[in-house]
């Protein structure tokens, strides 16, 4: 069977580099590399199939946006990429630090839902989604079946819906950060476009200090702030699965703080694997004498028993994979490389 792969070479701080597509690759059938589906049109996780030319509803769920342009040159790439993008009316607005009150932002939410386009991408993260969670009608957004698009502080609305109502979206691009610029990674375009589109079946990443790992479970996670501080309410997933994590402008102290805390809350332990994205733009110490963030992995894998995968070319960085969040995937290492397998269907519950 045709499998669509794409290979990410990470660096060593996990921000993704070279990259090529599409080659042939064998396992057994039964591991974790070959869960029995392929790429269908009908679509993909119970989503139906997406047209010649969908449409991507931009909306702003939290953070202002500070440079309309950037929206603007991030609908010229989209068109591009055979996309038609639609603006929501509220997506510009400023309240303080934010997209508009919380009311026009969860009214944008609520048009989102509603309106016709398959595919709901946030324009930016920042702050705010958290302060909606507890006013969001999650039935309705998971009846919707919309497929919701973003990273960042979107990592709470993604959570939420998981941990409220199994559905499935997507940890990926938004449209000022990833398409705002002259130009867009191709690797994160083309990723985007076969994600949407149920053609991508395995993404294939260099992950030299790989744990040996082939299991199957549900893909989950995004953000570690975002996704520690939803620990103790109702809106954090309780999943036993494979754990994705990534962050930006945190110390690796703080990350290990955070992961200090989801272990002691008995998260980690129970997740098949842990996966690490990119954890980028912090500056160390002649304090911290040595401890970065390869002492935090260290300390994960002496303290965790559980296999952990770094590399996946996902966070704050340019190149980034496109994830269904809720999905059952497969999960393989062998000779350096890592494989994430997306079967055709998958759900939480």
């Amino acid at each position: 069977m045709n499998r669509r792969h794409s290979r990410a070479t990470p660096s060593a701080r996990g921000d993704a580099g070279h990259a090529h597509h599409a080659h042939e690759h064998g396992h057994e059938h039964g591991s974790a590399h070959d869960p029995g589906h392929g790429a269908h049109d009908h679509g993909q996780y119970g989503f139906p199939a997406l047209g010649r030319k969908p449409g991507v509803y931009l909306v702003s769920p939290s953070g202002a946006v500070p440079e309309r342009e950037r929206i603007d040159q991030a609908r010229v790439h989209l068109k591009a990429l055979g996309f038609q993008p639609v603006l929501d009316r509220a997506a510009l607005l400023r309240d303080q630090r934010f997209a508009g009150t919380d009311e026009q932002r969860l009214a944008a939410l609520e048009r989102a839902c509603s309106q016709k386009h398959p595919i709901v991408m946030a324009t930016r993260g920042g702050y705010g989604l958290s302060r909606l969670l507890p006013r969001i009608d999650w039935k309705a957004m998971a009846d919707s079946g919309k497929r919701f698009v973003g990273h960042s502080d979107f990592t709470f609305f993604q959570l939420a819906l998981l941990a409220k109502t199994g559905a499935i979206s997507y940890a990926g691009p938004m449209a000022s950060f990833d398409f705002g610029g002259k130009r867009v990674d191709d690797l994160t375009a083309a990723l985007f476009a076969e994600a949407l589109r149920g053609e991508l079946e395995i993404l294939s990443f260099e992950s030299e200090q790989a744990d040996p790992v082939d299991c199957r479970g549900i893909l989950w996670g995004g953000n570690l702030a975002v996704l520690t501080s939803l620990l103790g309410t109702p809106y954090f997933p309780r999943i036993r699965g494979i754990l994705f994590l990534e962050d930006v402008n945190e110390h690796p102290y703080r990350v290990e703080r955070m992961l200090v805390q989801l272990a002691q809350a008995g998260v980690l332990a129970k997740q098949r694997a842990i996966v690490l994205g990119s954890f980028t733009d912090y500056k160390l110490t002649a304090h911290d004498d040595g401890y970065d963030l390869s002492s935090v992995i260290a300390w994960l894998r002496k303290e965790v028993k559980v296999p952990v995968v770094p590399g996946l070319p996902f966070g704050h960085v340019r190149t980034k994979a496109t994830l269904p969040v809720g999905a059952k995937v497969g999960l393989a290492t062998e000779d350096g490389m890592a494989y994430l397998v997306f079967a055709e269907h998958g759900h939480a519950h």
